[in-house]
């Protein structure tokens, strides 16, 4: 997902100087005709570029779908989110909290539970990196998992798995745990999968792009949640066109630290 700035148009409806978002390559300089799935969005005058590629753009969006339609979730009810501190993980736990959650997040390494913690209001945070994962959400999951929103799979969403209640729902949004190896190997399948069966529990996946005709009743709501201060939007800004090979390598090392961006210039 790219915000750009006009230089030149032929097209009628974008002028020199118009910001636009559309699916671009990480490059200098795009050209399009504006249709199809090149096709671009003006944005509105005064729209912040990094709002629109993060918190109300896709892995926002991902977050807010995921928690309410997929993960239909209650107040009152025990949401655990793995990827916790990414850009998908960290909106759809702030979420859940507006809805009146107890909110667990799953993140690697202290820097980012404590930001979920005491900036983004999670009620517990587990390292996966330095904490039994399993021994963890027993301790601050005592009745179970009612919502279990998956961005990870393979080992934590096994322990996660373990952990359901009765009626809990589990949102399968991502597998970046498993990406790597999917040329090499045939991934391995959750172990624990019985206890949906157990629990008249489901377990559901789901693309963003499903909820295309409602993406303007998501941006209106999680922009008056962030108005009100009670959305973060944690990003973490990479600079220059050269950085692009290593910045997206960042999200497969867990060094990224909330949405992942590449800036490669400024508005002229």
């Amino acid at each position: 997902g790219t915000v750009g700035q006009v230089v030149e148009s032929k097209r009628p409806g974008f002028a020199k100087g118009d910001l636009v978002q559309g699916l671009f390559g990480w490059e200098d300089y795009t050209v399009s005709g504006g249709e199809g799935l090149m096709g671009l969005q003006k944005l509105p005058a005064g729209t912040d570029p990094i709002l629109a590629l993060s918190l109300l753009g896709t892995t926002g969006l991902t977050a807010y779908f995921g928690t309410l339609a997929v993960g239909a979730v209650k107040s009152g009810e025990t949401f655990v989110v793995s990827g916790a501190a990414g850009a998908t993980g960290s909106v759809a736990g702030m979420i859940a909290k507006i809805k009146g959650c107890r909110v667990v997040g799953i993140a690697g390494g202290h820097e980012k539970c404590n930001w979920l913690l005491k900036e983004a209001g999670f009620d517990a945070a587990i390292d996966y990196k330095n904490e039994d994962v399993g021994a963890a959400l027993a301790k601050h999951c005592p009745k179970g998992i009612n919502v279990y929103f998956d961005n990870v799979g393979g080992e934590i969403l096994d322990y996660a798995l373990a952990r359901l209640t009765f009626g809990s729902r589990v949102v399968l949004c991502g597998a970046i745990s498993q990406y790597n190896n999917l040329g090499e190997r045939n991934p391995v399948g959750p172990k624990n999968y019985f206890n949906l069966i157990l629990n008249g529990a489901r377990m559901e996946g789901f693309l963003v792009f499903h909820f295309l005709q409602r993406y303007p009743e998501a941006i209106a709501e999680m922009s008056k949640w962030y108005a009100e201060g009670k959305l973060k939007n944690q990003i973490d800004l990479q600079q220059g066109l050269e950085k692009a090979p290593k910045t997206i390598i960042r999200l497969f090392t867990g060094a990224n630290f909330g949405k992942q961006l590449l800036k490669l210039g400024d508005p002229q």
